[in-house]
């Protein structure tokens, strides 16, 4: 799977400086940092509270800071691939996300922190969609490409796990503000490899085709809600701040719908959200990405916190539900084909209640088998079957020109999703914890539990979601072609949301 070194094909056609496994390596490098980024900093965030004295509100933010900008931006940096060049946008990206790895690492106060973070998923989101548009585009046979998306797919799936132990790992043995300066080497070295092999892309450089006004508002109403219900807990519902910051929120959400409707070249084509299918994998990922993110937070603060964990064991404690979530996704791309998205979605969401509902059990002195363990292999299998689905039931009658903005908006779902639902469970268990009369760590514990039973419910009402959609042959492609669910492929400018199928 080699490409000879030359600057033109024989037709005169641009072709790759350097063997095709050095493309493949530079996207699943880059993909397998990023999903990294979304776990290692949960096993740091009680070195962080110790170190900052951040508040619950604040440990939250760690994490939502990286969701909010790395969904908020994702279509806006898919865009601009499409405008100025995949290679100059992952660049400058990789830039932006290794210097606030740097910046977040030599944080002097919380303040400093968080805001490397937000500024980090700035640089995810214009990173990402040139790790499978680096695939899709470069000169390979069809069984290559095939084995590097197969490739690449993995990278993200040992990213998540990689990062609950890299990060219990570097907090030990170096403190936890490794776990982001760990970003810095990785970073230099992709960005030398990247210069040299990537061959720079043709492009089209009209910023007033780049909808940057809506990416705005949506990114920062969304901001405005995440603040506003994490505050809630601390400030209360009827202070000021959070009343301005809910407000503030509406306003600006509201502005990015409007200005959706009247911009020529619209980030999100309103009209796309006519197809039924589509809508309804919006809502099941955004419930899937609540799920997912705090599961992971939650256990997290609740082995260190409450059980005495150290950073590593606590880490090590998680892979075996990430393990099983990257065997099932593996495995429901035979069976979506077989059974179709429906009844995949709705057996999955079953699973995955029931092992919530059981991770609703932890007492304070937990036996790790029977109350992590367990629950959280059953979560994550049934978590594992609704991915493929997911994205299958998003394209699925959607035309050729729209089948990359309804992936992207899917994974944007994922990633904001994760973020306000992170916020609103942070305030509901700490509101419960500190009005039960219970001691601290019991206090504590209760406040998780309720957060279990409440994503366990979130599971079950994503299965009554799951009935709505129409059924589909059993024939259906466990996977979208990769090169119509690529963000880049879609261009709203020039397709007509009507024709989407309905």
């Amino acid at each position: 799977m080699t490409t000879p070194k030359s600057a033109e094909s024989p037709t005169g056609a641009p072709t790759l400086r350097v063997p095709v496994w050095v493309i493949i390596a530079i996207a699943c490098t880059a993909q397998f940092v990023l999903v990294m980024n979304t776990t290692i900093v949960n096993v740091a965030l009680p070195g962080i509270h110790e170190e900052f004295g951040l508040s619950v509100d604040g440990q939250q933010w760690v994490i939502n800071g990286y969701l909010v900008t790395f969904g908020g931006f994702l279509l806006l940096a898919s865009r601009a691939g499409d405008l100025f060049g995949q290679k100059r946008v992952f660049l400058t990206g990789l830039v932006i996300f290794t210097l606030a790895g740097l910046a977040g690492g030599l944080a002097q106060n919380s303040e400093w922190l968080l805001v490397a973070r937000f500024v980090q998923g700035l640089g995810a989101a214009a990173m990402t969609p040139a790790t499978i548009s680096l695939i899709i585009t470069s000169p390979m046979a069809a069984h290559h490409r095939t084995r590097a998306l197969a490739l690449w797919s993995a990278a993200a799936s040992i990213g998540g796990a990689a990062g609950l132990v890299l990060g219990g790992v570097l907090t030990s043995a170096l403190g936890w503000r490794y776990v982001l300066l760990i970003n810095v080497p990785i970073g230099i070295v992709l960005f030398v490899v990247a210069s040299i092999s990537l061959l720079p892309a043709a492009a089209v450089s009209n910023w007033r085709r780049l909808d940057v006004p809506g990416a705005v508002t949506a990114t920062l109403g969304v901001v405005a809600l995440v603040y506003g219900l994490s505050a809630a807990s601390s400030k209360g519902w009827g202070s000021a701040n959070v009343i301005a910051a809910l407000l503030a929120a509406v306003v600006l959400l509201t502005a990015f719908v409007v200005i959706e409707t009247r911009t020529a070249a619209p980030l999100v084509p309103l009209s796309i959200f006519r197809h039924r299918p589509l809508t309804i994998a919006n809502i099941l990922f955004a419930g899937l990405g609540v799920t997912l993110t705090a599961v992971v937070y939650f256990l997290s603060l609740y082995e260190e916190q409450v059980l005495g964990y150290s950073a590593v064991r606590t880490g090590l404690s998680l892979v075996p539900m990430t393990v099983m979530t990257a065997i099932g996704a593996i495995a429901s791309q035979r069976l979506v084909a077989r059974f179709g998205p429906r009844l995949l979605l709705i057996v999955g969401s079953v699973v995955s209640a029931g092992g919530l509902a059981w991770l609703s059990r932890i007492p304070v002195h937990s036996d790790y088998a029977i109350y992590v363990l367990g629950p959280t292999l059953v979560a994550g299998a049934g978590m594992s079957l609704m991915f493929v689905p997911i994205v299958a039931a998003a394209t699925i009658g959607i035309d050729h020109q729209h089948a990359g903005l309804a992936s992207g908006l899917v994974n944007m779902s994922r990633q904001v999703g994760g973020a306000i639902g992170l916020a609103l469970l942070v305030t509901v268990a700490a509101t419960t914890a500190t009005h039960t009369g219970l001691s601290a760590a019991d206090g504590i514990v209760h406040g998780y539990r309720t957060v279990f039973v409440i994503i366990a419910a979130v599971s079950l009402v994503l299965t009554l979601v799951a009935a709505l959609l129409p059924a589909t042959p059993k024939s259906v492609p466990a996977q979208a072609n990769p090169e119509q669910t690529n963000p880049q492929q879609s261009d709203p400018e020039q397709a007509d949301p009507d024709r989407v199928a309905n």
